[in-house]
C-alpha cells in the first residue's frame, strides 16, 4: 500500500486557506491527501470568527478507520458516547476510535487543530444521541 505513496513538503509560507465541512472554520490542507492518495488526509482547521450553529454541534460519528487531532490554539469541548465532557486544550491530544458518537458543544475564538483522517474522503452522518448523554440538547 505505501509504495505509491509520494513525498510531499507543505510549507508555512504557501498556506492557502479554504472552506470546508463547517462553515466556522478555514481549512488548509498539509498535502498528505495527495501524497498518500488518500489513504489519509491531514489539514488544520481553525476558527474564522464566524458564530453560528451547524450540524457538527449534533451527534454525529464519521466514518473512518483513524482520526487523531492535536489542539495547537485555544480550547474546545465535546461530549463523547461512553465517556462524557472532555474539554481539549492548546498541546491536547486525541486518537479518537471509529464510529464513536460524540458532537462539539462549545470552542474559543482562537481555536486550531491539527487532524490526520483516515481515508482521507471519510464521511460525517447525524446520528441519535446516546442514552449516556450528559450536556442540555
Amino acid at each position: 500500500m505505501t509504495e505509491k505513496w509520494e513525498f510531499s513538503l507543505n510549507k508555512a509560507s504557501d498556506a492557502v486557506w479554504t472552506d470546508g465541512l463547517r462553515e466556522i472554520f478555514e481549512y488548509r490542507d498539509l498535502g498528505i491527501k495527495d501524497a498518500t492518495k488518500g489513504d489519509y488526509v491531514a489539514h488544520i482547521v481553525k476558527a474564522n470568527g464566524k458564530e453560528m450553529a451547524d450540524e457538527v454541534q449534533h451527534w454525529h460519528v464519521h466514518d473512518c478507520d483513524f482520526q487523531f487531532a492535536m489542539v495547537l490554539n485555544g480550547w474546545a469541548e465535546f461530549e463523547y458516547e461512553g465517556i462524557g465532557v472532555r474539554r481539549i486544550e492548546k498541546g491536547d491530544c486525541i486518537n479518537q476510535r471509529p464510529g464513536i458518537r460524540h458532537r462539539e458543544i462549545a470552542c474559543s475564538k482562537d481555536f486550531e487543530v491539527l487532524e490526520i483522517v483516515s481515508p482521507a474522503n471519510f464521511k460525517t452522518r447525524i446520528v441519535e444521541a446516546p442514552e449516556s448523554a450528559e450536556a442540555a440538547e
